[in-house]
This record gives structure tokens, sequence and C-alpha cells, in this order.
């Protein structure tokens, strides 16, 4: 229950300062400040942003179907959260029999983090049609479709990943990385740097981000699905973009560069138990980091895909060329047994 609270914790505290982040790092590729008033440097804007969304009216409509108007934000931010919960953070260090980095140690991590972000399309889904609002209806029906299409791309993906090293568990996953540093990730020893390149355009679909941010392409379908939502109903769902954006980097950086594991391998030399345990944490977090970086640098430099472009590129690109990867690491794997 303390890993649990904890973690939470650090995530939502992680999920507020991507959004200043966010507005700072787009400020300055925009040649603008961004937030500067609230706290030194703008650090306390998303405390204020908070505050205010909790003292915002919450204002339902007449004509929804409350029950499911109430329950869909809270499944999209639930799904967002859970999938967390099987990130392993660090080694595995026990004290006492707890692992101190890793809240469940399951053999098939990597299919709970896809099942559970898979339920979130409910939330948008069920949101859109309990609004009982033709707009929030049509931005509901094509975001599901935005986001089951490139779900396809983004499990296959995966599968040279699991294939080359054999385990759904993420720990294993990344002990396999961890021989030799850098020329042991999946990404340059793996040879899997296509299925990164699919499962980073597929990410970016799956979180709603531009150049796929049709979802909320506000200029076309006034917000889409949440257009009748606001005070922290509205929140639950900007709240669970964010932290998906967070948990897709996570799986990135687990399943293609290491994870927790060190660049320099072995040569890496030793600093005492303390900080050994605490490094592979550090270089998780930086990992994690320059993804979400690479997130917002996207954003502000590319313009938003048209929906017809958005789902010719998922079903007569990726998902090919998903196949396409692997049949081509099936084939690899098998003329490289014989020699092993």
């Amino acid at each position: 229950m303390i890993k649990i609270a904890v973690v939470l914790i650090i995530l939502l505290t992680a999920v507020a300062y991507t959004v200043l982040l966010e507005r700072k790092v787009v400020g300055r590729i925009q040649n603008r400040w961004g937030p500067s008033r609230v706290g030194p440097f703008g650090l306390l804007q998303p405390l204020a942003d908070g505050i205010k969304l909790f003292l915002k009216e919450d204002l339902i409509p007449t004509s929804v179907y409350k029950p499911l108007f109430i329950i869909s934000p809270i499944i999209a931010l639930a799904c967002a959260l859970i999938s967390i919960s099987v990130v392993p953070f660090g080694k595995e260090i026990t004290y006492k029999g707890v692992d101190l980095f890793n809240i469940a140690n399951v053999n098939i991590g990597l299919l709970v983090i896809l099942g559970v972000t898979s339920v979130g399309v409910y939330g948008i889904a069920l949101s859109g049609w309990s609004s009982n609002n033709k707009y929030s209806l049509l931005g509901a029906l094509r975001s599901s479709a935005q986001l089951i299409s490139y779900e396809l791309a983004l499990g296959l993906a995966l599968v040279g990943v699991v294939l080359r090293t054999g385990s759904l568990n993420l720990n294993k996953i990344v002990d396999l990385q961890a021989a030799h540093g850098l020329l042991s990730w999946n990404f340059f020893g793996g040879f899997q740097f296509v299925a990164f390149f699919i499962y980073l355009m597929a990410a970016y679909a799956e979180t709603n981000r531009a150049p796929f941010d049709l979802p909320e392409a506000e200029s076309e379908l006034t917000a889409g699905y949440h257009t009748e939502y606001s005070s922290m109903k509205f929140a639950m769902f900007f709240m669970a973009e964010y932290a998906n954006m967070i948990t897709v980097s996570c799986v990135a950086t687990l399943l293609f560069f290491g994870g927790w594991s060190s660049p320099f391998g072995s040569l890496f030399p030793s600093f005492g138990p303390v900080l050994d345990a605490l490094l592979p944490v550090l270089w998780f977090v930086l990992k994690v980091f320059l993804f979400l970086f690479l997130y917002i640098w996207v954003r502000g430099t590319l313009p938003r895909f048209r929906y017809d472009q958005l789902m010719s590129f998922g079903w007569k690109f990726l998902l090919p060329l998903a196949i396409a990867n692997i049949v081509v690491t099936s084939f690899w794997l098998g003329l490289r047994a014989p020699l092993q």
C-alpha cells in the first residue's frame, strides 16, 4: 500500500509538471516565455491550474445519461493510472521480502499494460454517447476508430521484442538488455529500430498527441468527445492523456532502450550499495524524460494530419510494416539459432 501511494503521488505530480514542461518548451519553440508569474519561473502554475479546476462549477447538462456520463472520465483516468503498476523503475532489490522498485512483478506485465490501456477506449466512447450531443458522439466515434486502429500497429510492433527476448515479463526484458550496455539494447543490438519507429508513431496516436490529435481537434468538432464536460471531469480526461504519455514513455524505455540499465554496462563503476540501487532509477527517469521531451518537441513542430491521412497511415503503412518487421525478425532469429 505504501508503494502504491508513493508511485501514485509521484505519477500525479509528474503529470502536473509534464503540463508545465510542455507549456515552457512549446513557449520557447514559439519564441515566448510560457508560464512565468505563478511562483519562481512559473513552477507553481500546475498548483494554480489544479485549484482552478477544483473550484470551477461542475455543470451536467439535463439531457445526459448521468451514470455513464459520470463514470466515463473515471474509466479513462483509472486505466491510465493502473497500467503503471507493472513498470519496474529499478533493479529487483528486496527489503524484508518487498520489492522496492516494482509494485507488481508479473510474468505477463507487457500484456497487462496493453490490456488495461485498451480498456481506456471505453471512457472515450461512453463519454461521447452519454453526452447526448451529436458533436460529442461524432468526436467519440472517430476517436475510438483512431485508438482501435493504432492499437493494432502498436501491439504488433512489440512482437519483435517479445520474439527476441522470449518473455512478456518486463523485468526479464530489461535484464536481457543490461549485459553490455547500449549495444545490448533492443534498439541497437536487437535491430528493432523499425519496431521502435512503428511504436512511436502508434503511441502518438494512442495518446491523442500531435500530429495525431484528431480526438481533440478544437477547430473541427468543438473539442470532440469531452465537449459537455467541465471542472474535474474534464480534468480527468486531461490527466489521463498525460498519464498515458508517461506510460508509453516507460514502455518504450523498457522495451527498446534498456529500461533502468546503464548505457555503459559493466564499464560503469560501483559507487556503493545505496547509490548502485538508486542510479538505475535515475537512468530510467532520464530516459523517460527524454521521451516526454520528444513528445512535446513533435507537438511544437509538426502540423496536424487530416483524418483520412491519419487512418490511411495507420492501416496502409504502419500495419503492413509491423507485420513485415515480425517476419524479418523471425527469420533473423531462426538463422541465428543454429549459430548459437
